[in-house]
């Protein structure tokens, strides 16, 4: 059985800026989840990519597969490929995903994404670039916000390099409705803490989202994470979790499957490949020295970590 949670709301148009980066500061030390509302995207926007979302993961597996994720994370996963616990005594997890990675990797003349057929879907390629755009900007306005936050200029991501050509990817998901007797007790995304910075995520409102505050705690206690319509929900990850030297949470969280299809779309804000995360002074004290300082926690590269948690999901 799950918990009742209420996560803390956070409105972006607040003219106080310090007030906003002292709601999120906390939403991130006491949860590591939070809602934004007034974020900027517009609703039309999203309801455009739910559906053509929708429109892709209708096509016969065959045409999904002609599409199928590569080596550079970009493209289609099926059911199963995909093993976020690896603890599960599944094979892998029940949703099946499409990966869109960064729209401004140099030459546009050289996008490694993969797309659906103009002729299959001929507005789905512009649907996802505009909410591509859009929710990035919204995400480089929150860690602006986090930023603030721990006392730090607004626009420290920026200084240190880490929003210079940042780790941007874009994730349609899709959670079955029907599950086989033979996945009884599996998930749709079973649990797991995000790798990068912070995560946008919106869904169509369907239930299963759930989070567990205590990652240590035995047994686990599991909250459900309820929908706001029109909000998104922030959640940070681990590199965050490593810069603030594990002030703020990065929290386990994972999808129930409901007997229910469910639809969501996840963009990870992550920092540039070589950006090196390293516990901020800010965050550090004689009473809490930097726990990623050490030769088995040393700082390390964005991508080396990233890299290194998603060869353990794909195998």
């Amino acid at each position: 059985m799950a918990g009742s949670l209420h996560l803390p709301v956070v409105d972006l148009a607040l003219p106080d800026l310090r007030a906003a980066a002292e709601s999120i500061r906390q939403a991130c030390v006491e949860h590591g989840f939070f809602y934004v509302t007034n974020h900027g995207v517009d609703r039309g926007l999203l309801e455009a990519v739910f559906a053509e979302s929708k429109r892709f993961f209708d096509l016969p597996m065959e045409d999904k597969m002609a599409l199928l994720r590569g080596a550079n994370h970009r493209g289609y996963t099926p059911p199963y490929a995909e093993k976020l616990d690896a603890s599960s005594q599944f094979v892998g997890d029940l949703k099946e995903s499409f990966y869109i990675g960064p729209l401004d990797d140099g030459d546009m003349h050289n996008d490694v994404n993969q797309w659906p057929s103009e002729e299959r879907l001929p507005s789905w390629k512009e649907t996802m670039k505009l909410y591509f755009a859009a929710v990035l900007d919204t995400g480089t306005r929150i860690l602006s916000l986090v930023a603030l936050g721990l006392d730090l200029d607004a626009d420290f991501f920026h200084k240190i390099g880490a929003l210079k050509c940042p780790s941007t990817f874009l994730r349609l998901l899709h959670y079955p409705g029907e599950v086989h007797e033979s996945d009884s007790g599996n998930y749709g995304a079973s649990a797991h803490s995000d790798y990068g910075m912070i995560t946008l995520l919106v869904t169509d409102g369907t239930p299963g989202l759930q989070i567990c505050r205590e990652k240590d705690r035995n047994p686990q206690l599991w909250e459900d994470v309820h929908h706001i319509d029109g909000a998104l929900i922030i959640n940070i990850g681990d590199l965050l979790e490593r810069w603030t030297n594990c002030a703020f949470r990065s929290t386990l969280h994972r999808v129930v499957a409901i007997g229910k299809e469910r639809y969501s779309v996840a963009f990870f804000l992550d920092p540039n490949p070589d950006t090196l995360v390293q516990c901020l002074e800010s965050c550090c004290s004689e009473a809490c020295p930097p726990r990623f300082s050490s030769l088995r926690f040393p700082p390390i590269k964005s991508w080396d970590y990233i890299a290194g948690r998603l060869n353990s999901t794909y195998k």
